[in-house]
């Protein structure tokens, strides 16, 4: 799948009062979330989530060569993290995943340099409905 994380929500103008995204590789990366996510719930007839869920996402960065491992072991810099999930939990809305990302009610996120992996996500949904009921979605994706 062609793409790379990229983060929703910085605006860029364009004149005329008129603003696009910043990320000019949003586009493709909503889509190909978007249709692993449909994949992945075909594969294992999902139901859409109608309740709370709890999204989990890992997101890994290509390191850019001029920074070493030892120089900064963490991406400390842009891409924000929360504008990195805003991708996601909308194409995960778009896949019919949840009705819409505002029944997250529990998230946890994080990023690393894809050192010793591929870019991309990983991502993990649940169901929040009941204790009993731990309906899970792990989608992994690896750009």
């Amino acid at each position: 799948m062609p793409g790379r994380p990229a983060p929703q929500g910085s605006k860029r103008s364009v004149g005329h009062g008129r603003f696009i995204e910043a990320s000019k590789y949003l586009p493709a990366w909503r889509k190909a979330v978007t249709e692993f996510a449909i994949y992945e719930t075909t594969m294992t007839s999902w139901d859409t989530i109608h309740g709370p869920a709890r999204l989990i996402v890992s997101f890994y960065l290509e390191r850019p060569s001029s920074i070493s491992k030892r120089k900064r072991p963490f991406p400390i810099v842009p891409p924000d993290l929360d504008k990195l999930c805003r991708g996601v939990a909308d194409a995960l809305s778009d896949a019919g995943v949840w009705g819409d990302d505002s029944q997250v009610v529990e998230l946890i996120a994080t990023k690393h340099y894809a050192d010793t992996s591929e870019t991309g996500v990983m991502i993990e949904v649940t169901e929040l409905n009941t204790p009993e009921h731990d309906s899970k979605l792990p989608i992994e994706i690896l750009l």
